[in-house]
């Protein structure tokens, strides 16, 4: 069981990673760009440490086409709270549609 749930708490981690160095900064759009480019860089690092050992581990139990679609919902749902909690931004009906429709095309990916 750990076989599998090990990479999904890995991908979320990187998730929460990822979206503050692609993101965060959109509340600091007073700061120069290039300060921004390497706080970025140096949050992106950390998101590296758990993208690819989650890659690694996740893929001893799924295959490449599940672990980028796991990625993906994972990336939504962080993004989704994020953009809400912390930016402020509401999310809409075709928002709600857009993300269920991946979460169909994950299904179809883990079907055998």
């Amino acid at each position: 069981m750990w076989n599998y749930l090990l990479p999904i708490l890995l991908l979320l981690g990187s998730n929460v990673f990822m979206t503050f160095a692609w993101y965060g900064h959109l509340r600091f759009t007073d700061r120069p760009l290039w300060i921004v480019v390497i706080a970025s860089w140096g949050i992106a690092f950390f998101e590296y440490c758990l993208q690819v050992p989650a890659n690694r581990y996740g893929f001893t139990v799924y295959n490449p086409a599940q672990l980028k679609a796991m990625q993906e919902i994972i990336t939504l749902l962080v993004f989704s709270g994020f953009s809400v909690l912390y930016l402020g931004s509401a999310l809409r009906w075709n928002h709600a549609v857009g993300f269920a429709l991946l979460v169909a095309a994950a299904f179809f990916l883990f079907r055998e």
